[in-house]
């Protein structure tokens, strides 16, 4: 689809059965987020709210909460758009005519990698006061969120010593008329231009709506120094329109709905937060940069954009797939030994990647996990998991089984402690630091696989789950195994006695683990029998250097070494942040409500 455009892309929707209006008077103080999380989690439609309380604007949400929306926004599923650029990249290396030719139709995709620039722009229709900031229906999307959010700005900056043009986005927190709070994180566009800033001040613009692949483009993984307004040219097959903004000097995107203009003083901050974020919990309040707004322009008639994030599943796993999907291929281009990987929604997308590599030699896994977790945003990466090249890297179970088999925590398990963590994630010692776990879960040798370890050293006989009962006392409340290869035990709130639980089931000599390679305690609140929510619970919750255990270690040199089993402390810990829940007011007032809506 050409020339797309948040106002078409709702029309489209509409006809195609997609979408559902909501005339009813609602509030965007937790009562949009609580529908909008029911529609997510059904597979419902995207929502058009057409009478938002406080505010003149309508709001759409969940416009791409289904792959199938996605696909139709992009004009092709992501993993074709993916294979597709992949080829095209594989016929450059070097050029031919022949191959060249037979990628004709993803070359023609590839000159789109550009931008148009306009003289004028719908989006600038409507000039409005700063203080108008106050007049956008942003949501408050969690209880004890500290104020009403901009969930899906497109935050626009510009590199002060090349010129390059920065898209990435960050959530926005409404301080007043025309003061908000810019949540950018490192290893972002917007953190690296404000550290390059010689003026003390950077200029800011940000997009509201336009066209689908400008929201995909500003969460890609790309490399540093490369542009997401052209690649979402090359996304979308059409170079992407802007208009020059009047108050900033930056291109905007001519097909949005509002474009905010202002400046941020880089040394002046304001507590931000807290919010409710896609790890599942509250990110705490922390001082962030302050956007004070020069200006405020939009269409006539525009639709203001929204989405929600929490506990998974949300809208963004839509999203973050299609990244996998699409980054897949040009990431194998980069890696050749990589024969697919994967992050995993459930753990918030960071937490969790699993590689399946092809092994020319013994832990040639080892060397391309560094690799990935070097390239970009997959920095941030917390876990990465490393199989055999016909494994599925998206099949847990696979991955699990295979895990079962091969890994041997004698030599099989790196940490690797003071590493830069997502921002989001609490598990660290203190923002931004955290440590990495990459597991070799491989056959070995390359060429010459080793057999199967049918039991891992010291993980015991047949699973015993009433002498962990009988070990572990009261505090164990339930036992699940996830196909031979992660071991669950739900205990009690331990606190600081946790750790203590898992070395008691780990300790030597205790036959009672099944086979099993990895055993996790996770609290109270993770339903071990729901899949996601069990991965959610135990990958959001340890931090490797600091909740790892294993059934015997010893330092050797600077050498870890350890035997048997591998124990992963997940239990909901002092000084976490509180997991997500919407009030019962909210549910109860919902469930009254619910045919009002028009469901």
């Amino acid at each position: 689809m050409r020339g797309m455009g948040l106002q078409s892309y709702v029309l489209e929707l509409e006809k195609k059965g997609e979408l559902k209006r909501v005339r009813a008077l609602v509030d965007p103080e937790l009562e949009i987020s609580e529908i909008a999380m029911r529609q997510v989690r059904a597979g419902g439609p995207a929502l058009l709210f057409e009478n938002v309380k406080g505010s003149p604007f309508p709001l759409a949400i969940n416009l791409n909460a289904t792959p199938g929306r996605l696909s139709y926004a992009l004009g092709m599923a992501p993993a074709e758009l993916g294979g597709r650029l992949g080829r095209l990249m594989e016929a450059l290396q070097p050029p031919s005519l022949k191959a060249l030719w037979k990628e004709r139709s993803s070359l023609g995709r590839a000159l789109s990698l550009r931008v148009r620039r306009l003289g004028s722009s719908p989006v600038q229709q409507v000039v409005s006061q700063p203080g108008d900031l106050l007049s956008l229906p942003a949501l408050k999307c969690w209880p004890k969120d500290g104020g009403r959010f901009i969930t899906l700005p497109l935050v626009g900056t510009v590199d002060a010593a090349t010129g390059r043009q920065n898209l990435g986005m960050y959530r926005m927190q409404v301080f007043g008329q025309s003061l908000a709070g810019l949540h950018w994180q490192i290893v972002r566009g917007a953190e690296a231009h404000a550290a390059e800033s010689k003026t003390g001040k950077l200029s800011v613009a940000v997009a509201l709506g336009g066209d689908p692949a400008l929201t995909l483009a500003a969460i890609f993984p790309l490399p540093e120094g490369m542009e997401e307004l052209p690649f979402a040219g090359l996304l979308r097959g059409q170079a992407q329109p802007l208009v020059k903004a009047l108050t900033q000097p930056l291109w905007v995107p001519a097909n949005a709905e509002f474009i905010l203009e202002g400046e941020v003083g880089l040394a002046e901050r304001r507590m931000e937060g807290p919010f409710g974020d896609h790890m599942g919990h509250y990110s705490l309040a922390a001082p962030y940069p302050v956007f004070r707004m020069t200006a405020l322009t939009h269409r006539k008639g525009a639709i203001y954009p929204a989405t929600l994030v929490g506990k998974p599943p949300q809208e963004d796993r839509v999203w973050g797939e299609a990244i996998n999907e699409i980054a897949g291929p040009l990431i194998k281009l980069l890696h050749p030994e990589i024969a697919g990987f994967w992050t995993y929604y459930e753990a918030g997308f960071h937490n969790l990647l699993v590689a399946a590599v092809r092994q020319r030699h013994a832990k040639q896994g080892i060397s391309s996990a560094l690799g990935l977790m070097g390239t970009g945003q997959l920095a941030l990466t917390k876990v990465a998991m490393l199989v055999d090249a016909d494994v599925d890297p998206r099949d847990l179970a696979a991955v699990l089984r295979q895990a079962r088999l091969h890994f041997d925590s004698s030599e099989d398990a790196l940490i690797i402690p003071g590493t830069p963590q997502d921002t989001l994630d609490f598990t660290g010692p203190k923002m931004n630091l955290g440590s990495k776990l990459i597991l070799d879960c491989t056959s070995g040798h390359g060429h010459r696989p080793e057999p199967p370890r049918r039991s891992p050293k010291g993980a015991g006989g047949p699973l015993n789950p009433d002498k962990l009962r009988a070990l572990l006392g009261p505090s164990l409340l339930k036992i699940k195994s996830l196909d031979g290869g992660l071991l669950a035990l739900q205990v009690r709130s331990q606190g600081a006695r946790s750790a203590a639980l898992l070395e008691k089931a780990l300790g030597p000599g205790q036959p009672l683990l099944g086979g099993h390679p990895w055993v996790a305690l996770v609290s109270e609140d993770v339903d071990l029998e729901d899949r996601v929510d069990l991965i959610w619970g135990i990958f959001t919750r340890f931090d490797a250097a600091r909740d790892l255990r294993f059934s015997k270690s010893r330092l050797v040199g600077a050498w870890p070494q350890h035997e048997g089993a591998m124990g992963m402390d997940a239990t909901h810990k002092p000084g976490y942040p509180e997991p997500l829940a919407m009030p019962q007011r909210i549910i109860r007032m919902v469930d009254s409500r619910w045919k009002e809506y028009g469901f």
